[in-house]
């Protein structure tokens, strides 16, 4: 998702970097200032120049204190973002989301390229425990501790019991939902070899398939719940069926033909790309099959499938060293920090005991899958992020029970922004720590393979 860091800078390198960053900040601060026009007329192409250059530029610096380039990338957009220094604003953020739309696909894909069978069979065992205990005791628990705190939360303080149940068990569903594009977005920056990269990977891409089918089934038993004429209807889960069934096989008939373009053309491969991550996406939301599913699956086919799987990571790697930029960027400056303000002791209550939970679940589970002790003491540090799925749930959420109104919406928002800005460096100090980080590497990292998880590293 960055460029490899390649050998150490050194502090000229550095300081013409801050120089630099200071000097972009200024000069559009300045122009901004002195005329207000400008800003409401700045265009896509130019916000992204912007975000693009400063978000890498912050990045690097932030490298020097060990933080991930998603921190950069995050708070690159958290500044010029319109609620601190209004370089971008919010007609422009909105305008931007194809480039949105583009990185989801790339990450789904190359999630899903990363992913061989053997990976997989040898690391299933500890998967499916992980993802029976984190999804069974992380509901429950993370339910009860809303319940906890729901006299503090505006909109559930005066709700009935029943209600209120069933508001905390869909709050229970959106905390196990994890985030993908974090994931891939530190193992691209460290390129990470070996049983913590390869668990977290295989997990929480199984994880987003789990999440979504779900929150169709808490969905189903809270409505009764939540609405006073509401009521149980089975009709939700063949819907879901018909959608990861649709997803499935769409994304494998896309894998076999990317995978047959890729041998007999592979060429143009960035308008390829272009072309499935923002027309296909859209085709995909119309037809009502799962976006992310289907590439993910599409990725998956091409690297277990046929010979091309490196091509396409290639390929991927090098639209994406633009794209995952100004994505990551963009999501700092979609972070609403007034209302950040106004709920962070509610939402940083709820994060803590999400990530006890996490933390404490994942020591179980891999104690009890027999995990490598580096899965087992840092297993649970990949699984703090969360960012486009959670959201994309809540709009869900928001749209089946609108009598829950703004303050869920605004709730969830505020948990996945300490969690989005939290998570990544946490999963990179792991990575680190564990010594599997290898961010000398010049070459695009290459699918995890079983070899990775014999090479033990140092706990």
């Amino acid at each position: 998702m960055s460029a490899p860091s390649g050998a150490p800078k050194g502090a000229v390198t550095r300081l013409v970097q801050a120089v630099s960053l200071v000097t972009v900040f200024g000069l559009l601060y300045g122009a901004a200032r002195f005329s207000p026009p400008l800003r409401e007329h700045l265009g896509e192409i130019a916000a992204i120049g912007f975000l693009l250059l400063s978000g890498t530029l912050l990045s690097e610096l932030l490298e020097t204190v060990g933080l991930p380039h998603l921190s950069g990338y995050l708070l690159a957009g958290v500044l010029a973002g319109p609620h601190v220094l209004h370089l971008v604003d919010h007609h422009t953020v909105e305008r931007l989301s194809p480039v949105n739309t583009l990185a989801l696909a790339l990450i789904a894909i190359a999630g899903g390229a990363e992913l061989r069978v053997a990976t997989l069979k040898s690391v299933a065992r500890s998967v499916a425990w992980a993802l029976l205990l984190q999804c069974a005791i992380g509901l429950v628990v993370m339910a009860l501790a809303f319940m906890a705190v729901s006299r503090w939360v505006p909109f559930a303080r005066d709700l009935p019991i029943a209600p209120l149940i069933g508001v905390a068990l869909l709050w229970g569903t959106l905390a196990v939902s994890r985030s993908p594009s974090a994931c891939l977005g530190i193992l691209s920056q460290t390129r990470a070899k070996g049983p913590l990269a390869t668990y977290s990977l295989a997990f929480i891409m199984a994880s987003d398939v789990v999440v979504v089918v779900l929150m169709a089934v808490v969905m189903t038993f809270a409505r009764p719940l939540i609405a006073p004429d509401g009521s149980i209807s089975f009709a939700a889960f063949q819907v879901v069926g018909h959608e990861i069934l649709g997803s499935v096989a769409t994304g494998t008939t896309l894998g076999l033909a990317l995978a047959a373009y890729l041998r007999l053309v592979g060429k143009h491969l960035l308008v390829v790309l272009l072309a499935l991550g923002l027309g296909l996406t859209e085709f995909m939301r119309y037809v009502h099959i799962d976006p992310l599913l289907s590439f993910l699956t599409a990725g998956f086919v091409v690297q277990n499938l046929s010979a091309q799987g490196e091509k396409l990571l290639h390929a991927v790697e090098q639209v994406g060293g633009i794209v995952f930029v100004v994505f990551f960027a963009t999501a700092g400056a979609h972070l609403d920090i007034p209302l950040l303000q106004k709920l962070w002791p509610i939402a940083l209550a709820l994060c803590m005991a999400r990530a006890v939970t996490t933390w404490g679940t994942a020591r179980l589970s891999s104690r009890v899958a027999g995990d490598d002790p580096v899965v087992r003491r840092w297993g649970w540090s990949g699984l703090i992020s969360q960012a486009g799925l959670t959201l994309g749930l809540t709009v869900v959420i928001a749209r089946s029970f609108p009598e829950l109104g703004e303050g869920f919406r605004s709730l969830v928002i505020a948990a996945v922004a300490i969690n989005e800005l939290v998570g990544p460096v946490l999963f990179k100090l792991a990575l680190d720590r564990t010594g599997e980080s290898n961010p000398e590497a010049i070459v695009p990292r290459p699918s995890l393979s079983p070899a990775a998880i014999e090479g033990q590293a140092p706990d």
